[in-house]
């Protein structure tokens, strides 16, 4: 009998922890904690992503200031803006929102923010600090996912975990967190032969690719845990992950639901990331 994991219901209880202890910091210090959000262009799914980590700003406490920058804006003008909102005392995190225009570099772009300041934990300093299992400001999904693992009392230590998807945003960072808990991982993608192979042995299967319900039944392990960080339309038009739910579900011991699995949890360990660089409390 499988449980699904509610990313929902964990992500609102941390939500509720952390208001309370950011609003202790207001109290003990009289100042905001500041998030800075910048958003070029018109992506309806950037605005929409955008749109609702202010609305989780709002929710623990965390001032948000949103930069609407038009899509045609130049790279030494969003530069400049990094540069001036990275030199703000009120402002502890920052945040660009993925993808840019494309005539915009975004890896410059993204080196202009602080380490102290980079709540997507994707500077090269917090990824070699996580790489070297040291304290680190670790990239909101993967964070998230362990989190979820957590409150499961899913214990890692030894367990085979396969990630499939080796993006810097996700597949990486989570290969690295899954090592640290003492997991033997093994990090599948494109050029990856005999996929269903590894799948297969897979304790824990993390599916990461953006590929609409590329991971079928046949490709899990019975008592699997599975993570489904996808997030697609299937041919309906319908949101789904990149795991068939439907028919994987009998199969594992805990899964994910999309939507409400791993998404919340992002938006919250963002927040979280916020909260620690202004604070400079203890990342756990």
């Amino acid at each position: 009998m499988y449980k699904i994991i509610d990313g929902k219901k964990i992500a609102g209880e941390m939500r509720l922890e952390l208001k309370e202890k950011i609003s202790e910091y207001k109290r003990s210090t009289g100042k905001d904690i500041g998030l800075a959000v910048i958003l070029a262009g018109d992506n309806p799914a950037s605005q929409v992503y955008v749109r609702n980590k202010i609305k989780a700003c709002e929710e623990t406490g965390i001032k948000s200031y949103a930069y609407y920058l038009p899509s045609h804006i130049t790279q030494k003008e969003i530069e400049e803006l990094v540069i001036s909102i990275a030199n703000d005392e009120k402002i502890h995190g920052i945040l660009v929102q993925l993808p840019l225009p494309e005539h915009l570099n975004a890896e410059k772009i993204l080196r202009l923010i602080p380490d102290k300041k980079d709540v997507d934990g994707f500077s090269a300093n917090n990824i070699g600090k996580l790489c070297l299992n040291g304290n680190s400001l670790v990239s909101c999904t993967p964070h998230g996912v362990m989190k979820m693992l957590e409150h499961e009392n899913i214990d890692l230590r030894g367990k085979n975990a396969v990630v499939i998807g080796r993006s810097n945003i996700v597949g990486r960072p989570m290969a690295m967190l899954l090592i640290n808990a003492d997991a033997t991982v093994t990090v599948c993608h494109s050029k990856t032969q005999n996929l269903k192979e590894h799948c297969v042995n897979a304790d824990v299967l993390i599916a990461a690719i953006g590929k609409a319900k590329f991971v079928t039944s046949d490709m899990v392990k019975e008592g699997a845990v599975v993570i489904d960080v996808g997030m697609n339309r299937d041919e309906n038009g319908k949101l789904c992950g990149d795991v068939d739910f439907e028919n994987v579900k009998q199969k594992c011991s805990y899964i994910t639901p999309v939507p409400g699995g791993v998404g919340p949890m992002t938006i919250t360990m963002l927040m979280y990331n916020t909260y620690l660089t202004a604070t400079g409390a203890e990342i756990d």
